[in-house]
């Protein structure tokens, strides 16, 4: 390493000084940094090509970058190198320029000598180099003497930093028992300072806590396991404490630490053992299959999947009774019933049951066998448990014309007990509403109360109960599915409500219809239907029947025409017969009517019923069109009446409702002497108003009525009795609780002749010598401009 550094040295020394040197061959600005005696000297070297002497400048060194320490702590300002030009004679003509990183800031340059000082302390970690430009300038016209050259201040590195890891703490796990030299992690620190330059930044890792359990690489900070055989279940966790120190470790360099936890993961070390070498479970002999008959567990030190287990049933005296499954979760074996328990047929059970780890490490099969056995006992208690009938559900057979009380099968039950006790029967009566069943309580016989119909209910499923004579509570049920047997007792008749025309030219022996026939009876071998026509009805028929024997017949015209006027309707009566014993018979009629028909057969005129059936419209269908045709028309006269109430005026047509009765007057008259605007009677005479006269405003209301007080006799006032009228309809109107929520003013007020309030009528007014001020008029509002004009304008208006 250190001679890869020193090579990479000089090569950069050699093409900066190629660079340098090769730039230029004639005058050009130096950067100086150390000098000879003499600033040019020459000596003899030779001769060019033209025999001239060659002469060499004894110069001082030529760089193109200064080197400056960092964290500089003297007093004064630190000096970085000196610039000079060839054309600089001394005479102070010459002056020196500096541009740049820092320029004029960090460094500063004395003009007239070129001499480069630091002002401030420089920190190599914050920037490493600075890229500046100098230049030589006359110093009077401005003018360049050198071309603008480049040269680099770099900042030397001093151990001003401490190595910094790049994580703190470090997280960490190994396996347990891993060997000597297990890798486990690899922790790194980072150095600052200058790595090309000295040994700042040459770090060495160390442990400081941990042994002896880890060691660390002095290098690289790889952390391996020191001590064999370490167990994760004596320790699991350890805090290793590792240091990183610059200068090679040397005294005197700077140091950082970190922590690293170390976890030791688990490995499959330990085999699983049972705690205890018999199990004993008690069960009742009740238990359902599938139920948890007990649950075991072995222990293992280990976790996860180096903890998984599996179970195993290796012996037992009772084949297929159980099985043992393992629960992942917790790790237990689950012992599981796969057969009913008789606890008279075996009151004992024992099992040899196995575990052993699911995943076995081949490195420490010598710590083995990972696997454990234990004994299980199971102990069958004896229950108490219901009769059990000797089949899982009945079938019975029953024709459906038995007699009551005919016995149709038995059902059977006894107690598995050792008691062995008697068993009563019964019948659950939410199976069987109508009681067509019963059973005979000691023997199980099933009969039946009510005659059958297999046409009504081909099936009846009862549930037939078995309960204990010395223990009710102990009950079973079992289905009893009774079948009733078909019995030809019902005759056939047509398949449908047939309904057929003829055409009046029609000919003899012309198929008109085919019928069919239906039969609810069910025989084994499938119906047989016969037809033929009616006895009644052979000697002057019309039409006749022909058996098609597939269950079918054909009605047949026996003659050529027909004629509506004749005879518009015929009925045919058709017998129709099975073939089952007892035989029944039926007779269904055929409705036939006579249409007008064309060549082609085609109906083209029938009569009101024939047109009727064949637009295929029913009574039930003109019905209900006739019912929608009712209610359009009501809907429409509803409408219109609707329309016609919205078109009315209302009652009070203002914005403001404010419910009063506005008298108009078109002139003014004499007050109450006026009589033909308002009757004064009618105030001079209270008694003449009716009692059930009612206020217009509002809506009366029968929860409050009306207070009348006695009316006062008339005086020789001719004014008192209308006054005293006033006021007592004014404290009328004012108690009364039915008013609604607006305001309803009633004015009960005259003008007369002797009205101690005077004449309110300002025509008056023109005639009084006192001013009055009526500027309050130009404040109502634009409405009000005309009358603010005529009577609020200056004197002086008022005077011309």
């Amino acid at each position: 390493l250190f001679i890869y550094l020193f090579l990479r040295k000089v090569c950069i020394f050699m093409v900066l000084w190629a660079m340098v040197h090769l730039s230029s061959p004639g005058q050009g600005l130096r950067a100086l940094r150390r000098t000879t005696g003499g600033r040019r000297g020459s000596g003899l070297t030779g001769q060019d090509a033209n025999g001239v002497p060659l002469r060499r400048s004894k110069r001082g060194w030529m760089w193109n970058q200064f080197f400056l320490l960092e964290e500089y702590t003297g007093s004064d300002l630190q000096y970085v190198g000196k610039l000079h030009s060839d054309s600089d004679r001394g005479d102070g003509s010459v002056k020196y320029v500096l541009t740049g990183e820092g320029a004029g800031t960090l460094f500063k340059i004395d003009e007239k000598s070129g001499d480069i000082h630091a002002t401030k302390r420089l920190d190599r970690e914050e920037k490493a180099f600075y890229i500046l430009h100098a230049k030589a300038v006359n110093r009077f016209t401005n003018e360049a003497l050198e071309g603008e050259s480049e040269f680099i201040i770099k900042i030397h590195d001093i151990n001003d930093n401490e190595p910094r890891f790049t994580k703190d703490p470090y997280m960490a796990r190994v396996p347990e028992m891993s060997d000597i030299g297990t890798s486990v992690i690899q922790v790194t620190a980072i150095d600052a300072d200058d790595a090309t330059y000295g040994n700042s930044a040459k770090v060495v890792y160390s442990i400081l806590e941990g042994q002896p359990y880890f060691s660390v690489d002095p290098e690289t900070g790889l952390i391996k396991t020191a001590l064999p055989g370490m167990d994760r279940e004596v320790k699991e966790n350890y805090q290793v404490v590792i240091q990183a120190k610059d200068m090679a470790g040397q005294m005197g360099g700077l140091s950082g630490t970190t922590t690293v936890s170390i976890t030791l993961s688990d490995v499959n070390d330990n085999p699983p053992r049972f705690t205890k070498t018999l199990y004993e479970f008690r069960v009742p002999e009740s238990i359902e299959l599938g139920s948890a008959v007990g649950v075991i567990r072995a222990m293992d030190v280990d976790i996860g999947q180096n903890a998984e287990m599996d179970y195993r049933i290796i012996g037992s005296d009772g084949p297929g009774m159980f099985e043992i499954t393992t629960n992942r979760s917790t790790q237990e074996g689950v012992i599981l019933l796969r057969k009913p328990l008789d606890y008279e047929r075996k009151r004992q059970y024992s099992l040899r049951v196995q575990v052993e780890n699911v995943h076995i490490n081949p490195r420490f099969y010598s710590k083995g066998p990972f696997r454990d056995e234990a004994t299980i006992k199971i102990i069958v208690e004896d229950v108490d448990e219901p009769p059990v009938f000797e089949r899982a559900s009945y079938v019975m057979e029953v024709k459906e014309d038995a007699p009551k009380n005919t016995a149709i099968g038995s059902v059977s039950a006894s107690d598995p007990d050792d008691k062995n006790s008697l068993v009563r029967y019964t019948i659950d009566r939410r199976t069987d509403m109508d009681r067509v069943f019963n059973i005979h309580a000691g023997n199980g016989s099933v009969f039946i109360l009510r005659e059958l119909d297999r046409e009504e209910n081909a099936w009846h499923n009862i549930t037939v109960i078995a309960t204990e004579f010395t223990n009710p509570r102990q009950i079973s049920r079992v289905p009893v599915y009774v079948r009733v047997l078909d019995v030809n007792d019902n005759p056939p008749t047509f398949a449908n409500n047939y309904e057929t025309f003829v055409c009046e030219n029609a000919k003899a022996n012309q198929v008109i219809r085919t019928v069919g026939a239906t039969d609810p009876d069910a025989p084994l071998g499938g119906h047989r239907f016969f037809f033929s026509l009616a006895q009644e009805a052979a000697g002057k028929a019309n039409f006749s029947v022909r058996d098609n024997k597939n269950n079918t017949a054909s009605i047949l015209t026996r003659r050529n025409s027909y004629s509506t006027l004749q005879k518009s309707v015929y009925h045919v009566p058709v017998v129709i017969s099975d073939g089952e014993f007892p035989m029944q018979s039926s007779t269904s009629t055929l409705t036939i009517r006579v249409c007008t028909c064309d060549r082609e057969g085609n109906m083209k005129a029938c009569n009101a019923e024939a047109l009727t059936a064949r637009a295929g419209l029913s009574t039930g269908a003109l019905v209900a069109i006739l019912l929608c045709v009712i209610i359009l028309l009501m809907i429409v006269v509803l409408f219109a009446a609707l329309r016609r109430q919205r078109k009315k005026e209302p009652l009070i047509i203002s914005k403001e409702d404010v419910r009063d009765n506005v008298v108009s007057y078109n002139d003014e008259g004499g007050g109450e002497e006026d009589t033909q605007a308002f009757d004064i009677g009618t105030l001079r005479n209270p008694e003449a108003i009716e009692d059930s006269k009612q206020r217009r405003d509002i809506v009366p209301e029968a929860f409050y009525p009306p207070i009348r007080r006695p009316v006062l006799p008339p005086t020789r006032d001719n004014n008192g009795d209308v006054r005293d009228f006033i006021n007592q309809r004014l404290q009328d109107n004012d108690s009364d609780p039915t008013a609604p929520p607006y305001d309803s003013l009633a004015t009960y007020a005259y003008e007369g002749n002797g009205s101690v309030a005077e004449s309110l009528s300002s025509l008056e007014s023109v005639t009084t010598e006192s001013d009055q001020d009526y500027n309050y008029l130009s404040e109502w509002g634009p409405r009000f401009k005309k009358l603010a004009d005529l009577y609020g304008g200056d004197d002086s208006d008022r005077d011309s």
